[in-house]
């Protein structure tokens, strides 16, 4: 569970650099899909643990 938190944590400081570095844009529309995707991994496999 820590790697998914750590990972969060990174895709938000990579869509933040993005968003504020206007020529970086990209880096935040992929921080934003990654943090979405790891965020549905981590909910996916907690979910299938506690079953």
């Amino acid at each position: 569970m820590g790697l998914i938190i750590g990972l969060l944590v990174l895709w938000v400081v990579l869509a933040v650099v993005g968003f504020a570095v206007k020529s970086l844009l990209w880096l935040a529309i992929v921080g934003i899909i990654l943090f979405v995707a790891t965020g549905i991994i981590g909910a996916v496999r907690r979910r299938g643990v506690t079953r």
